[in-house]
């Protein structure tokens, strides 16, 4: 099979794999314990984390672990807003649903985009007034693989801050970023990006699904959404998956020591299948920025067809594609928000095909692919 929904899910990496065998057999401890071997264990969870806080460029201690993006996301903003509920968020009209659900129950307002998923980062200050005390913008949406300029809108946010200051308003004003996408290709230093909160997804970089973390800055401190002994530093109660953390942080390091040969090899193979898809399929769109976009993503429309009867056909010719988010696979019969948000009406939404590249990928994949699609297109 030839797979080509990496933004859905990555296979563990073999070194991944090989650090956390001892976790569940030899060095199983509970890290609470009081133990030695239990000291040990958790003197290699605090090791993970340090790992982690290096590559974001923070204290190991804003390192939270969770289990995935989802609930990574679900902490920040319930973590957040549960604080404050006389104000409101601001999200992206692109954000994945795990971060608009939880979003979505406390007053919210959704930032428009342009026809190429890209936010105005100018545009920010219309969407906030005195009671907005968060912001949440993806670093790379999951669909449409646009890279959204979150250092342009730290710093809008910044000029918002003094503005509130001056006036005497005290409410905080925080960024969080949804950056499961971009953990492979960019670089994640929260401070030059300028965010308060970052998710992170093992399911995304080679790692274990269910394993994520969520860093929050030292001068943040979240209400607890989950409730217990206390773990986590009170924030995420629940005793730590061991070897899924370590996993993590293994994840991590090899992606974002790979991360500018990778980004650079797929960007020219996601050009070279974006030119021949042009060049072969009259009409063809392709969705999302040129300019500002994640190196393995292609996104496109091929108008007159219908993307779930494309899905089939090139799975049984072998190729592996999606219609949209994975995490939207029970909601197809909802229009993708991305797509409406960027101007596709639901036919040419409902016409769409996301082919994200991995490090399997190859040339001879990209162009056995094209062959298959004409092969489908052409049926229809």
């Amino acid at each position: 099979m030839i797979y080509l929904d990496s933004a859905a899910a990555t296979p563990v990496d073999e070194a991944v794999l090989a650090i956390v065998q001892p976790y569940f057999t030899d060095r199983f401890y509970n890290p609470s314990a009081r133990y030695l071997p239990a000291k040990q264990v958790k003197q290699d969870v605090d090791a993970a984390r340090q790992t982690i806080g290096s590559w974001l460029g923070c204290k190991a201690e804003e390192v939270f672990f969770t289990a995935g993006g989802t609930e990574a996301n679900n902490l920040a903003i319930q973590g957040v807003m549960r604080q404050y509920p006389e104000a409101n968020c601001v999200i992206s009209a692109t954000e994945h649903d795990s971060v608009h659900e939880p979003a979505g129950q406390f007053t919210m307002r959704e930032l428009p985009v342009n026809p190429d998923g890209l936010i105005d980062s100018s545009n920010i200050k219309n969407y906030i007034d005195d009671k907005t005390v968060l912001v949440s913008v993806n670093y790379v949406n999951s669909e449409i693989g646009t890279i959204q300029p979150l250092k342009e809108i730290a710093a809008e946010l910044d000029a918002i801050r003094k503005e509130r200051l001056k006036s005497g308003n005290k409410l905080p004003l925080y960024l969080h970023t949804d950056a499961c996408q971009a953990a492979n290709y960019l670089d994640l230093h929260v401070h030059t990006l300028g965010v308060d909160m970052l998710t992170i997804n093992g399911g995304k970089v080679y790692g274990f699904k269910q394993s994520g973390c969520l860093y929050v800055s030292r001068h943040l401190q979240l209400a607890p959404v989950i409730f217990g002994g206390g773990q986590e530093r009170g924030v995420r109660s629940g005793t730590e998956n061991v070897a899924f953390a370590i996993g993590l942080a293994k994840a991590l390091d090899v992606a974002q020591l790979s991360r500018s040969e990778e980004a650079k090899r797929l960007t020219q193979l996601r050009n070279i299948f974006i030119s021949h898809i042009l060049e072969n399929f009259s009409g063809a769109e392709i969705n999302g920025s040129t300019k500002h976009r994640i190196a393995n993503n292609v996104h496109v429309t091929f108008p007159g067809t219908h993307n779930e009867v494309l899905q089939l056909q090139l799975e049984q010719a072998g190729v592996l594609v999606a219609t949209g988010s994975a995490c939207r696979a029970a909601k197809v019969k909802i229009p993708s928000r991305t797509l409406k948000a960027i101007g596709k009406t639901d036919e040419l939404a409902a016409a769409s095909l996301r082919m994200t590249l991995g490090r399997s990928t190859t040339l001879v994949d990209l162009e056995k692919t094209l062959e298959k699609m004409r092969e489908s297109i052409l049926k229809n």
